[in-house]
């Protein structure tokens, strides 16, 4: 295939996932992943059947690739060939793997904190943990979205397009007012922003946040979405009702958010072994 056809091709992959609202992110995935396939199989897309989509599946499947990877190559295929193309590919994968989240105590939690001695990189990971934001809607909020008056901040656009409102700490309220007035910050600014006035790379955090598990000697496998996790459990052994996590978490199914029960039980971390 000539790279102008399959230029053309990726193109309306790009247009067509983009019209139907998907994030940046899968729209990018989709475009690769298709290009990979493409690449692999060495045939024009209306020579494509569904035996040359489970062939090239079972390879990466060979790789050792996860089953969630596995999942999203799948997706981005059957999109383009079923969707677009209008085939009926019947495709099946191994179902995705569902493991129990890493989550931080509230002392651990304390203990990353005290290790960040950036004001805004800590007010950011302090947003992440007590709003339970995700990374890119944390990294991309704006002034307009936080209400210190009624403790709430509004995630616009969040995943799968939608906006959703998260609680706001009372205790940050004071430092989100002192941050936005020292900069000078306008309405529709971005509430936080590198050296150059952009927001910052998704990258750039983590990085922050693996410095501050390694100065504070912290054992468990620390990510930024470990914060998220924390909110959640720690809400959940407060007591707080799994559909109001559900909401605050902006999951569209209840089974995504009940994974946090097998991480908080409180009560089965009371009985005592016959050991003891």
């Amino acid at each position: 295939m000539e790279a102008r056809e399959l230029d053309l091709i990726l193109k309306t992959i790009q247009t067509e996932v983009k019209l139907r609202g998907f994030s940046k992110a899968t729209v990018k995935s989709y475009v690769l992943y298709n290009k990979k396939f493409l690449e692999f199989i060495e045939k024009k897309p209306n020579e494509i059947i569904e035996q040359d989509v489970k062939l090239y599946l079972a390879e990466r499947l060979d790789d050792g690739l996860s089953t969630k990877s596995l999942a999203l190559i799948k997706a981005a295929l059957a999109f383009y060939y079923n969707e677009i193309l209008g085939n009926k590919f019947e495709i099946k994968t191994p179902k995705i793997k569902k493991s129990t989240p890493v989550v931080l105590t509230k002392q651990e939690v304390s203990m990353l904190f005290s290790h960040i001695k950036n004001p805004q990189y800590l007010l950011m990971l302090q947003m992440y943990y007590a709003c339970g934001l995700r990374l890119s809607e944390c990294i991309t909020l704006k002034v307009k979205d936080i209400d210190t008056l009624e403790n709430v901040v509004w995630v616009r656009d969040g995943k799968g397009g939608k906006d959703r409102m998260s609680i706001l700490s009372k205790n940050l309220s004071q430092s989100l007012k002192n941050h936005i007035e020292s900069s000078g910050k306008k309405k529709d600014s971005f509430l936080f922003v590198n050296r150059y006035g952009n927001p910052f790379n998704p990258r750039t955090i983590q990085k922050v946040i693996e410095k501050a598990k390694h100065d504070s000697g912290i054992h468990k496998d620390v990510h930024i979405h470990t914060l998220r996790h924390s909110f959640a459990t720690h809400l959940l052994e407060a007591g707080t009702d799994i559909r109001h996590i559900q909401e605050l978490l902006g999951h569209s199914d209840l089974s995504t958010t009940q994974i946090y029960t097998t991480v908080s039980n409180q009560e089965l971390k009371k009985i005592k072994s016959p050991l003891d």
